[in-house]
């Protein structure tokens, strides 16, 4: 039996002073708000429409997952629930239907279906997939589900250079794990630059 390709899209719900706080702090919290805003819209919709996958958003705060007027009609919302991220993710994950479940944000700009079509054709193959950010984190974590994993996230320093290598670490002997492209997110007014630069260069 073959069972579907899960695609869960981690978000915040888009409040003034709630959103993309460590680039608020070098770039202001309205443009912040207003940057992930139109990131978040343009990520969910270039990934929606894809047959390829199950799309669901997790959603934070608990209380916005049924709101109506922050997230595109008829897609499937979930509450992320307590904790830190690593428990968030964990807790989304194991609750998805059967099949391979890979786990995104919305702060990598580019991000679209040829990025996340090779996470679930890896998955084919391996027990997980990163992919890789340049700040130490990961844009990406994927799970076929075939093999436990259940301390994946334990541990994790989330938010730091750290945070990929103290999840890989947690991989237990025999599992496999297959590497994406390394991306970066948008999360510090340095990214930012960096960003805005790539748009017009000199």
């Amino acid at each position: 039996m073959t069972h579907a390709n899960h695609l869960v899209v981690f978000v915040k719900a888009p409040r003034l002073g709630t959103v993309k706080r460590r680039l608020a702090a070098d770039i202001g919290a309205l443009p912040a708000t207003a940057f992930y805003r139109q990131t978040l819209v343009s990520v969910l919709a270039r990934l929606r429409r894809d047959p390829r996958w199950r799309l669901t958003l997790a959603v934070t705060p608990d209380r916005d997952a049924p709101a109506p007027g922050f997230w595109p009609a008829r897609l499937r919302r979930v509450p992320q629930g307590p904790g830190d991220l690593g428990k968030r993710m964990g807790r989304v994950m194991a609750a998805m239907p059967p099949g391979p479940v890979v786990v995104v944000g919305s702060d990598v700009l580019e991000l679209g279906a040829g990025h996340l079509a090779p996470a679930f054709l890896a998955l084919g193959r391996a027990d997980a997939v990163f992919g890789p950010a340049a700040d130490g984190g990961y844009w990406l974590v994927g799970l076929n589900r075939r093999r436990p994993l259940p301390r994946l996230f334990d541990a994790v320093r989330w938010s730091t250079e750290h945070a990929l290598a103290d999840t890989l670490a947690n991989i237990p002997t025999g599992a496999s794990v297959a590497f994406l492209e390394t991306l970066e997110d948008i999360d510090d007014g340095a990214a930012f630059a960096r960003w805005r630069a790539s748009r017009n260069p000199a």
